[in-house]
């Protein structure tokens, strides 16, 4: 199957019984097969008038109990980043799926691109952290969508899946294990009674145990400033704590978050990072330096965000160069330079979408960096 009916597929699987949208290219597969799919499960598809509506239904159907989601591309995502903001400050287990395209604006709608993934992390206003998540085959779009909503709900952050839309529109072997096979995470609901329920209180690096909506228990869920109880404040002293806590249950256990495939790094003078269908073109590339002598390796980065600095920290002790092609003019390498600081030497391979990257480009530039690594800066003393 394609990597967004694959999606679909997984969502189910993950427990997923309520997704609203509104159609757009190139993702609208993934919620077609949602709407022939969810009557068999007991699921509820709509179709909202905008992705406005559809990104606060997803919510609401979040806060009654379900596991939701919603599905859209670069126009649509964009439309939605007010309601990413709520669901990171109301902490609203749900999946956003971005099948990104070109842009921008309504850009070439049917074309490849990477250009949302800064959006991802940034779009919405304030201090706040997400999880995104990025596959590169219709297996994947399976296998992360289940673990997305895993991810959802235990630290109950929305969570992005970065499509693009060759991933999306690639047929390849999907398989489905059993369902006894495959882990799903819960809803973590309190076991407190009522008059002792506090909704937003949580341990350290944690996020708090939920209720549905009309089950006895009263709570408060709003955009602003709140509480322990979930009541709004003006208070500067809760509103730091409260801001930290969103963080750090994000930061603070990126090492159970972050997932990279690697290969060759152990021996690597020079290493791709890449995401995505950008990383199945740069394997081309990287075989045939190897096969010249080359040592070159590959991080496959599975989890962009977090972005996997502390990994990366410790392949600059070693590694002299590191290039990062991507679908976009240079978003993600900018993570990558951070990261980095002069310890090695870095190059990007922009494109600006509608195609994939020509491997050969790949090559040659991993063949400069190998003859040409730039001096590394000298710490400060």
């Amino acid at each position: 199957m394609d990597g967004d009916h694959a999606c679909c597929e997984g969502a189910l699987a993950a427990g997923c019984r309520f997704v609203a949208g509104y159609p757009i290219t190139p993702s609208t597969e993934v919620v077609e097969r949602i709407a022939a799919r969810f009557p068999s499960v007991g699921g509820m598809f709509i179709q909202m008038e905008d992705e406005i509506a559809s990104s606060i239904a997803m919510q609401g159907a979040v806060w009654a109990g379900a596991k939701a989601m919603t599905v859209t591309s670069g126009p649509g995502f964009s439309l939605m980043m007010e309601h990413i903001g709520y669901a990171a400050m109301t902490e609203a287990p749900c999946v956003f799926v971005n099948v990104q395209r070109t842009g921008p604006s309504t850009g070439l709608p049917t074309q490849p691109a990477q250009a949302d993934m800064m959006q991802a992390r940034w779009g919405s206003h304030g201090d706040y952290e997400i999880i995104a998540l990025c596959p590169n085959s219709p297996q994947e779009c399976f296998d992360l969508t289940i673990e997305a909503f895993n991810l959802a709900e235990i630290y109950r952050v929305p969570v992005m899946i970065m499509m693009d839309e060759c991933v999306g529109h690639m047929t390849e072997k999907v398989v489905i294990p059993r369902a006894s096979e495959i882990t799903v995470e819960p809803r973590h609901y309190t076991t407190q009674k009522p008059e002792e329920y506090l909704p937003y209180k949580a341990e350290k690096n944690s996020a708090p145990a939920m209720v549905r909506v009309g089950n006895g228990y009263r709570f408060h869920v709003t955009g602003l400033t709140h509480d322990e109880r979930g009541y709004p404040s003006t208070s500067l002293e809760i509103h730091d704590r409260f801001v930290n806590r969103l963080i750090d249950k994000v930061r603070n256990n990126a090492r159970q978050i972050i997932m990279l495939d690697e290969t060759d790094t152990a021996d690597a003078d020079v290493v791709v990072v890449s995401y995505g269908i950008t990383s199945r073109v740069a394997v081309k590339a990287i075989q045939a330096a190897r096969k010249n002598g080359i040592n070159v390796g590959h991080l496959r980065l599975m989890t962009v965000w977090p972005f996997p600095e502390k990994r990366l920290h410790t392949l600059a002790s070693h590694v002299k160069a590191f290039i990062m092609p991507e679908l976009n003019m240079g978003q993600m390498y900018l993570e990558l330079q951070r990261c980095i600081e002069g310890r090695a030497a870095t190059y990007l391979i922009p494109h600006s979408g509608g195609t994939v990257h020509n491997p050969d480009d790949i090559y040659q530039k991993i063949v400069y960096a190998a003859r040409h690594p730039r001096k590394k800066k000298e710490t400060a003393k």
